[in-house]
């Protein structure tokens, strides 16, 4: 059977109606995820036990009908896996030891702990719809690198930046294992079944000029040429948030196959530039979604428009938040599918 969104990034045609899914689709806002989620006790049990990361990255599928999963996992399982610790605070999101270096951190093993998000993966090969295509997922090597080293969000995750510079080197060292890590990582993914991967560069806006080239641009270059020099052809899809370079660079210079947008980029001009070999994805502002009603309606008519003579797949300009009301969901994907 044919799945559109997989199908749009082979074929040269735009399709009458874009395929939509939307980043976070498994999340807080579902009842039925705040229930599971409930059941697994942590949010890493969650993440490691296929069967429950099985159902909740269904149950958005079930309920929307999307035209991909994404698989349920968390972008901070890659440095758990090298061996930093991480946990979660209730109320406070992820927490992980700093680091300034590869010291007491190892590939060894990584692949073996990072092996149920394969499980899931293979699990949801069996369980999705035929139609639905199945979307792997990693960190960027600079915005996990970031957390690494400040432990935590921060405002502008200035840590990791004040370390590249300070010690370039060990920095590098640091990049180099998470270039390796990913690697294997999403191999191991479309291994498992994955029709494509998203590269989440969340923390992009920190960097600009060469040290954005070099910490941004390069890596997620190095781990795309690292699928290719494996033989794999899986797409992927690069999402630099907040990029203040030029986004058909990045796109030309990493070899991503689609490109998605953040809430404020200037969605013709970068249509206009990356012309139709690159596949676009976006970028509708999250808070729009929790407004929702007319002002919803706008807003997906726009980008519709905006990208009428462009292969996109709509989505988000960033992940669903947890307040938004989930009929405005389904708001979204029945206008989407209506007004194309």
């Amino acid at each position: 059977m044919a799945k559109p969104l997989l199908d749009l990034i082979r074929q040269s045609e735009i399709p009458s109606t874009p395929p939509i899914w939307l980043m976070r689709q498994a999340g807080r806002y579902l009842p039925e995820y705040r229930r599971v989620r409930e059941e697994a006790g942590g949010f890493l049990d969650l993440c490691y036990t296929p069967e429950l990361a099985e159902e909740v990255t269904l149950q958005p599928i079930r309920r929307y009908g999307f035209d991909a999963a994404i698989v349920f996992a968390d972008i901070l399982l890659v440095p758990h896996a090298v061996g930093q610790k991480l946990w979660f605070e209730t109320g406070e999101g992820p927490r992980l030891e700093p680091i300034s270096s590869v010291s007491g951190l190892s590939l060894k093993g990584a692949r073996a702990h990072l092996a149920p998000v394969s499980e899931t993966l293979s699990r949801l090969t069996k369980s999705l719809p035929a139609s639905t295509t199945l979307i792997g997922f990693a960190g960027a090597p600079w915005t996990v690198a970031t957390y690494m080293v400040a432990g935590r969000g921060t405002p502008t995750q200035a840590p990791a930046r004040d370390l590249a510079r300070s010690q370039p080197d060990k920095f590098q060292e640091i990049m180099d294992m998470l270039v390796d890590v990913t690697v294997d990582y999403l191999a191991d993914q479309i291994a498992a079944g994955a029709d494509m991967v998203q590269l989440f560069e969340s923390w992009a806006a920190s960097l600009q000029g060469a040290e954005f080239e070099r910490w941004c641009v390069k890596p997620v270059q190095a781990i795309i040429a690292g699928l290719r020099d494996k033989g794999l052809t899986t797409p992927v899809i690069g999402f630099p948030r907040g990029a203040q370079s030029p986004l058909e660079a990045y796109a030309r210079q990493t070899r991503c196959d689609v490109l998605a947008l953040d809430t404020h980029a200037d969605r013709r001009a970068v249509s206009a530039a990356c012309g139709p070999d690159v596949v676009l994805q976006g970028n509708l502002d999250p808070q729009t979604l929790v407004a929702g009603g007319a002002e919803l309606d706008a807003a997906v008519d726009a980008i519709l428009e905006d990208f009428a003579n462009q292969r996109f797949i709509f989505n988000l300009g960033h992940g669903i938040v947890p307040e938004t009301p989930p009929e405005h969901v389904a708001q979204l994907v029945a206008r989407v599918r209506k007004a194309s």
